[in-house]
């Protein structure tokens, strides 16, 4: 009888430690999907200030130019 409620002990002790592991592993995956998605976004938004920033300059330029 102790034998046995060992094995169980033991198989709810495994059981928690799979569902900790993947949902570790799942919180890492999001984790890494969230901030590869914030460096593409701040990217994307510095590139776009950069073509502002030019076709401010190209703005004036022509201004005096013209």
């Amino acid at each position: 009888m102790d034998q046995e409620r060992l094995s169980r002990a033991e198989i709810r002790k495994d059981a928690l430690q799979s569902t900790v592991e993947a949902t570790a592993t799942a919180v890492g995956g999001v984790a890494s999907i969230v901030t590869g998605a914030v460096r593409d976004v701040a990217r994307t938004l510095g590139g776009l200030a950069t073509e502002v920033f030019e076709i401010r300059d190209a703005a004036r330029r022509a201004e005096r130019d013209g």
